[in-house]
């Protein structure tokens, strides 16, 4: 009888995933906040406008950075730990095998076989390091290129959620009806990147809708009241 043949799919984009988060979620939020600040304060569309595009720009490029920066980090870590297990299998290689030994062990391997497979593998070095590398310290090699792709992934989308509640104050002149065009678009526009950062990461894309909502909808009405208070 044939057989269907199986395939497995994953999902793969972890990594970008996550960098949209960190850029959409701030984009969106943090100017939101600002421009609903604001709009408490000043009666002119056209200084939110001037204040939001100047934080968006300072906004992107600090995200964009701190995102180059996390990936050179974990880059230089990973350059770092490797080179040690490589000395580590020069001076000490008894106890490198032993711990490899220790990991086959703990997938179930009995300990005459566990040795043996570590023994074997201690053959070919440059292997045993990539094993020790990712099962004993649970370390994948960085992609070279993700320190760049990470900050510009970032910041553009930092941009690009940060347009979103300054463009009802390009097209209404009227500060009341720019707030309240805001604040529709914007919390739509959290409900709906709550929910396929939901899809895409704890498979609950109901509940992230609402908490992103909540989480953006506060801290604009925080800068709101603050604003108004002062002014």
């Amino acid at each position: 009888m044939p057989q269907t043949q199986h395939i497995e799919k994953h999902f793969t984009a972890s990594a970008t995933i996550r960098d949209i988060v960190i850029g959409m979620s701030d984009g969106l939020t943090v100017p939101f906040a600002l421009a609903a600040g604001l709009s408490g304060a000043v009666d002119s569309t056209r200084i939110v406008i001037t204040a939001g595009l100047a934080e968006i720009a300072a906004g992107s490029i600090a995200m964009g950075l701190g995102g180059y920066l996390a990936a050179r980090t974990d880059a230089e870590h990973y350059a770092s730990e490797r080179a040690r297990e490589a000395r580590e299998t020069m001076d000490i290689p008894d106890e490198e095998k032993r711990e490899v030994a220790e990991v086959f062990e703990h997938y179930g391997l009995p300990g005459d076989l566990a040795k043996t497979a570590a023994h074997a593998m201690s053959k070919d070095r440059r292997r045993w390091i990539d094993f020790m590398m990712r099962f004993e310290l649970g370390l994948e090699e960085p992609d070279p290129r993700r320190a760049r792709t990470s900050a510009l992934t970032i910041a553009l989308s930092y941009v690009a959620g940060g347009l979103v509640p300054l463009a009802p104050y390009f097209l209404f002149p009227n500060m009341r009806t720019a707030l309240e065009g805001s604040i529709l678009i914007t919390l739509l526009a959290l409900l709906l990147f709550g929910y396929v950062k939901g899809h895409f990461t704890v498979k609950k894309p109901l509940r992230s809708a609402w908490q992103t909502v909540v989480v953006g909808g506060l801290a604009a009405a925080a800068a709101f009241a603050i604003a108004k208070f002062i002014a």
